[in-house]
């Protein structure tokens, strides 16, 4: 469970613009091979014709557990995951029928902070090169100007702005992910696909980049896909709450609804199984939860 942090949370800033991404019956099936010659068998349904919307300046959560398909729609959004059928449409364009050179573009709006912050860094290249290499990518800036941005952008994210000289095993775990967070923002998206961002990070170190996300998101207009197995964690910063189960959407609604009066059973299951650490809940209170748990999982 995150540990408490400051009450800054992201708020909903939705435009009449319409929403900044609409996700429409996206399927994402992996086929599944037999015998000596690989024959398809049948297919995996990671994804099953899922539907959401972000508006902009909102963050969804898309909470479940592990396996339940939430990161690789994640990626799908993002087109770094083929899909097998449906629509994306980001910012009133259809991602999945841009061409090479389009996407290249609208890649520029879409972002992604991965899950583990030391596997997603190059070992090899210092963190200037990391968190400047999108900007010599796409032509912004180059030089002097190349290194000033990126300082800026370190700075932006809670780190120095020497830190651009050192390499990314130099840094703990929470100034990695401040890396991949500078990284993200470099190209000044306006979604950013946030795929467990926290789950690698020691508890005192999760509200700590919470609140930096919180704090971009206000200073920056961002919009956040939030995906967690957390339900703390989502209860913390999102606006709206999509769950998801076996590659389908079971339940969705704002943080009130679903947090406050959960419809589905899975729902239930995983409110109740976040940890009571509060030392005023007593014994008998706890024993409560655990009973509710294992009705809920014997359902």
């Amino acid at each position: 469970m995150v540990a408490p942090a400051a009450e800054t949370k992201p708020r909903s800033g939705a435009s009449a613009q319409g929403p900044i991404l609409e996700v429409r019956d996206l399927a994402v099936h992996f086929p599944i091979r037999k015998g000596i010659l690989q024959r398809t068998v049948g297919h995996h349904r990671a994804v099953d014709g899922i539907s959401f919307s972000i508006g902009r300046g909102e963050t969804l959560g898309l909470v479940g557990e592990s396996g339940c398909g939430k990161t690789t729609a994640g990626r799908a959004v993002l087109a770094l995951q083929p899909a097998t059928s449906g629509k994306v449409i980001f910012d009133g364009k259809d991602v999945f029928a841009q061409d090479a050179a389009s996407l290249r573009r609208l890649r520029r709006d879409m972002q992604i902070i991965f899950q583990d912050p030391g596997g997603s860094l190059n070992p090899r290249m210092r963190v200037g090169r990391i968190v400047g290499e999108p900007l010599e990518v796409h032509g912004i800036a180059e030089g002097e100007a190349l290194r000033e941005e990126v300082e800026r952008l370190l700075e932006t994210c809670g780190l120095w702005r020497a830190a651009a000289d050192r390499y990314p095993h130099e840094f703990s775990g929470g100034q990695r992910q401040r890396i991949g967070i500078a990284r993200a923002l470099a190209l000044r998206p306006k979604l950013v696909v946030c795929d467990e961002p926290t789950s690698a990070l020691d508890v005192s170190v999760q509200s700590e980049i919470l609140n930096l996300l919180a704090d971009l998101q206000r200073d920056l207009g961002l919009s956040y896909l939030f995906i967690s197995h957390d339900m703390a964690v989502i209860h913390h910063v999102c606006d709206r709450i999509a769950v998801m189960k076996d590659g389908k959407i079971v339940e969705e609604g704002t943080r009130e609804e679903v947090i406050g009066g959960p419809k589905h059973p899975y729902t239930r299951r995983l409110l109740l199984a976040v940890p009571e650490c509060d030392p005023r809940v007593d014994a008998e209170k706890r024993r409560s939860r655990q009973r509710m748990l294992a009705e809920e999982i014997e359902r």
